[in-house]
C-alpha cells in the first residue's frame, strides 16, 4: 500500500461519516487506500433509554464495527455531545491524530450545518490539517507531519445549511457501486434508529440516508452519489485528488 494512500474521516458523532461519506471511503478502500475513522464524541446524549455512560459504550462499539467493514481503526476523543469545544485540549488531540495517521485526504463535516457540534468539528479538522506540520506545536510521542492534507467537507444533513439554504456540492462522487457497503456500515448503528425515531421523528434510518444520495445522484445521472466541497484556502492543496483517484466516478 502506498504511503500516500491514507484517508481520515474526522466527524463529530458515530454514524456521521456513515451518513455523509462512507460510500467514498469504500471506493478509496477498494483502490488500496488505508482508511481511519474518528469522532470527537461518543454520542452520549443519543438515547432515551440508556445513561450517557451506557450509550457511549454502545455507540463506540457500533462505530468500531462499522469501521471494521473498511478494515479501519476507530477512535473517539471523548468529548461530550453539544459541548465540543474549539480549545487547546481538543485541537491537540486532532493534530496528534493527523500526525499519527499521516493522511493525504481528510473528510470533515460541513462548516454550516444544523448542529453546532458538526460546525465546531469542521473547524477543528481545518486547523488540524493546517497546523499538523508546525514544529512548535508539540504532541507527545508524535512528530510533525509536514504535508497539509487535502481537506473535503461533506454535505450537511439534508443538503441544507442552518438557514435552510441549499448547499451545492462542487464535487460529486458516484457511489452506486459502494452503496451496499455504506448501508451495511450505517446499519451497524442500531441504537440510533430508535433515537432518531423518538427525537427527530425520523424513521427508516437507511432510507433517510439514501434520499440525499439519490438527490445527489440525479445531478450526475447515476443512482447514488455523495457531495463534497474542497477547502481551497491559502496553503492547502489545490488539486482535486479525488478526481485522480476515482477517475470516471467524480464529477
Amino acid at each position: 500500500m502506498s504511503e500516500d494512500k491514507r484517508v481520515l474521516a474526522l466527524f463529530a458523532h458515530p454514524d456521521d461519516a456513515e451518513f455523509m461519506c462512507a460510500g467514498t471511503l469504500a471506493l478509496l478502500r477498494e483502490r488500496g487506500w488505508q482508511v481511519s475513522m474518528a469522532t470527537i464524541t461518543a454520542g452520549d446524549c443519543g438515547s432515551k433509554e440508556h445513561s450517557s455512560e451506557e450509550i457511549s459504550r454502545i455507540r463506540q462499539g457500533e462505530a468500531a464495527s462499522a469501521a471494521k467493514l473498511l478494515g479501519a481503526p476507530y477512535q473517539c476523543f471523548g468529548s461530550f455531545d453539544f459541548f465540543i469545544q474549539y480549545d487547546r485540549v481538543t485541537l491537540l488531540k486532532a493534530i496528534k491524530l493527523v500526525r499519527q495517521v499521516m493522511p493525504t485526504i481528510v473528510f470533515a463535516p460541513s462548516p454550516s450545518d444544523y448542529l453546532i457540534d458538526h460546525e465546531i468539528t469542521s473547524l477543528i479538522a481545518q486547523t488540524a490539517c493546517f497546523t499538523c506540520g508546525l514544529e512548535n506545536i508539540h504532541t507527545d510521542g508524535v512528530s510533525a507531519f509536514k504535508k497539509i492534507p487535502h481537506l473535503y467537507y461533506a454535505d450537511p444533513i439534508e443538503g441544507k445549511d442552518k438557514f435552510g439554504n441549499t448547499v451545492k456540492p462542487t464535487i460529486l462522487v458516484d457511489i452506486t457501486s459502494s452503496m451496499d457497503t455504506k448501508e451495511k456500515m450505517l446499519c451497524c448503528h442500531q441504537s440510533q434508529r430508535v433515537w432518531l425515531q423518538s427525537h427527530h421523528g425520523m424513521d427508516e434510518y437507511t432510507e433517510f440516508m439514501k434520499r440525499l444520495a439519490r438527490d445527489r445522484g440525479q445531478r450526475i445521472n447515476c443512482i447514488f452519489a455523495e457531495g463534497f466541497r474542497q477547502h481551497l484556502g491559502h496553503g492547502y492543496p489545490q488539486d482535486n485528488i479525488l478526481k485522480v483517484e476515482l477517475v470516471n466516478l467524480v464529477h
